[in-house]
């Protein structure tokens, strides 16, 4: 058994957060506890760590902490003193005094001792304030060093409200081990500021047409840099409109006012001069949503930052609303604003604002830590596997994608092959025929993770690439956005506004078109309206 080991309790795929057990020599540190069950961590009847380090204050990572803390209060939890503040806001209507006291706060580029031998250090990670990328040491009695360094999530880029991780500052750390998130897999994204551009563009079409916009949206983070993005670009600079802002993220707002010392130099210029949320002498108005007035705002055009954990279709009735969605959200939330917006007939559409690196990020921080092990984490099975068959990545480095409650044993300095990475090719027949072109491909396809995801819409898009022709499926989120563009008005007899449309497909036994995919404008003789339609 070697001295380093992991046991992902929870790699943090699909909608489920991160919790991974880090032994290092004769200790083991936990890494975040993003489980909302953390009943995998009772099963030994012990203390399943010995310490326990939370990267940032987003629900992924830190939903089980407080079960943690009431089953093991002697278990230390350690985090940024930035983060440490912001834990408590999670629990504010569970707990009567929450208290950033629950956790110990560690300062920004100082090595602090966890045990004999034992050290940790924290540096910015960007992504959220708070957030930290993590540097662990131990020096065991033999003089070896171990080092391993864990990103939690992470941020190269500046947003609005949180500095990007300082490369330079983290080039020397030199891991043994580096467990980082690979969530957009290889995918690439236009710069950031470009996506705020392309979203603040979004908004002003649909509040120019006359529409509300209802904006879903975690306690910490994307709010707060939306608030920010929308009091100071200069579409709605002055412009006579109401933000509305659920109470969740009003309190996530009011955190932020307390740590103003923490956020980038040029947002405490811009605080010295006016609330950075809450000013009523500048327009567009920001307002709080109180829960007494029934959640719904009442002017009109306005925009409502709601909280994603709440029905969504309590701020607002039938009407001329548009549901904007963030494209990296969890699925659960895609689903349930989904039937919102088929049971009210909303249209629904989607935005990129990334909050991680993509690929060219992820290659960069790997590059210049360049650390033996690599754990990839906290992403969709598929894209995490397609970031380790990157050529660059494992040629070079020991890749893994660890699944739940597997451990993972970490030697180092062992010779080491990396397995060649899997290549997927199909080969197959193009076959032109009376109705248009056919494409026949081998049954071995659909035992490939990805065919369910494909399957599910059945959807593709084809394209010439130089000489090549390159075929993608287009995933529900397209398919969702592309309807809410061709909105369709609630009064029309057609599938869309049908009794028996869910998902995009019939769901009425008796009709020939059962449980397939239609066409929301289509229309077939057993229409029957939906209650309240």
């Amino acid at each position: 058994m070697s001295d380093l080991a992991c046991l992902p309790y929870s790699v943090g795929t699909a909608d489920e957060g991160v919790c991974l057990l880090m032994q290092i020599g004769p200790y083991r540190l936990m890494l975040d506890c993003g489980m909302r069950d953390i009943s995998p961590l009772l099963v030994s009847g012990g203390r399943p760590a010995d310490f326990v380090f939370c990267s940032h204050a987003h629900s992924d990572h830190a939903a089980g902490l407080l079960a943690l803390r009431s089953a093991f209060p002697e278990v230390p939890i350690y985090a940024s003193e930035v983060t440490a503040k912001l834990l408590p806001l999670a629990w504010r209507d569970r707990v009567p005094t929450p208290t950033a006291s629950w956790f110990q706060g560690i300062p920004w580029r100082q090595a602090i001792a966890l045990a004999e031998g034992l050290t940790i250090e924290l540096f910015p990670a960007g992504h959220l304030p708070g957030a930290a990328l993590a540097l662990i040491v131990y020096r065991a009695p033999n003089g070896r060093t171990y080092r391993v360094v864990y990103t939690g999530d992470f941020f190269l880029s500046g947003e609005r409200l949180v500095d990007g991780l300082p490369l330079a500052e983290v080039r020397s750390l030199q891991p043994d081990v580096l467990i980082l998130e690979g969530g957009y897999g290889t995918a690439r994204h236009p710069r950031r500021r470009n996506q705020e551009n392309q979203l603040a563009e979004r908004i002003r079409h649909l509040l120019g047409a006359g529409r509300s916009v209802l904006m879903p949206l975690p306690m910490l983070g994307l709010g707060q840099e939306l608030l920010m993005l929308l009091r100071s670009h200069h579409y709605f600079t002055g412009r006579d409109f109401t933000i509305w802002v659920d109470e969740a993220i009003a309190a996530g707002c009011d955190a932020y006012l307390a740590i103003v010392d923490e956020l980038p130099s040029s947002v405490q210029n811009f605080a010295r001069h006016q609330n950075l949320f809450w000013d009523e002498r500048v327009l567009p108005r920001v307002r709080r949503l109180h829960s007494k007035r029934d959640g719904r705002p009442g002017d009109r055009p306005c925009l409502v930052l709601a909280d994603y954990t709440k029905p969504l279709d309590r701020y607002f009735d039938r009407g001329e609303w548009s549901i904007l969605l963030s494209d990296t959200g969890p699925e659960s939330l895609n689903d349930r604003a989904f039937e919102v917006a088929v049971r009210c007939g909303t249209p629904l559409e989607f935005y990129m604002l990334s909050e991680h690196c993509d690929v060219l990020g992820t290659l960069q921080l790997v590059h210049n830590l360049r650390p033996q092990h690599a754990i990839l984490v906290h992403g969709a099975r598929e894209d995490l596997a397609d970031l380790a068959g990157i050529e660059e990545l494992n040629s070079r480095y020991q890749l893994h994608c660890p699944k739940d409650g597997s451990r993972l044993e970490l030697p180092i300095g062992e010779v080491f092959i990396q397995p060649a990475a899997p290549v997927d090719r199909y080969e197959g027949d193009l076959v032109k025929t009376a109705d248009g072109v056919t494409l026949h491909l081998p049954e071995d396809i659909i035992h490939n993770s990805r065919w369910q995801a494909l399957a599910e819409t059945g959807a593709i898009e084809v394209r010439w690439q130089g000489n090549e022709l390159a075929i993608r499926g287009l995933s529900q989120k397209e398919l969702i956005e592309r309807e809410g563009r061709q909105w369709v008005p609630p009064g029309l007899n057609c599938c869309q506004t049908c009794r028996y449309y869910r998902k995009r497909h019939c769901r009425n036994p008796e009709s020939p078109l059962a449980q397939r995919q239609v066409d929301p404008t289509g229309c077939c003789p057993l229409f029957q309206v939906k209650p309240g339609g």
